[in-house]
């Protein structure tokens, strides 16, 4: 396993590093989900910042602080609501990770954690959703000129498991 690259079962809001991921709607003023949880952690400053930035398309991420949270910035991408994998929901996956990727490249950020985008109101397969962030993040870390340390933050121990076992890591709970 990528030493840069770990698992951990925790809930994201409350993980103190450089960004955490938002797996964010279209309209970045909050909803269910991770979504809701990090816009009520953070408090009332994000909304009014996602308000300013008019939105993000699917397969994109746009960036604000963290305000209240533990993390210095919130990285918000727009992952696919699953249609039955022919309508491209793949690439725009992998989109929402490389965007997400780009963003922490150009902020400087060291350290970062990524939810399961796309698995839960948007109905992704969690399985292949976890293959297709586990390979995209992968060949990106490897190609980066520079050194980032990248979190998949589970909520459930059956994630974590998920995403332990695609790492090829015997890490404990």
């Amino acid at each position: 396993m990528d030493p840069r690259l770990s698992v951990r079962l925790a809930d994201i809001t409350t993980l103190d590093i450089d960004a955490i991921v938002n797996a964010a709607n279209r309209s970045l003023l909050g909803g269910s989900g991770v979504d809701g949880a990090i816009h009520a952690a953070a408090g009332p400053q994000l909304l009014a910042a996602c308000r300013s930035l008019g939105g993000c398309p699917t397969g994109e991420a746009r960036i604000t602080p963290g305000f209240a949270l533990p993390a210095r910035y919130v990285i918000h991408t727009v992952g696919p609501v699953w249609h039955g994998g022919t309508s491209g929901e793949a690439d725009l996956l992998r989109s929402c990770y490389r965007s997400s990727l780009a963003l922490a490249a150009e902020y400087g950020i060291a350290c970062m954690a990524f939810p399961a985008i796309s698995t839960g109101n948007y109905r992704y397969p969690a399985d292949e959703a976890a293959r297709i962030a586990v390979d995209t993040v992968t060949e990106i870390v490897r190609q980066a000129g520079r050194s980032i340390e990248v979190v998949f933050c589970c909520f459930s121990a059956a994630d974590q498991l998920r995403y332990q076992r695609l790492l090829g890591s015997a890490e404990s709970p």
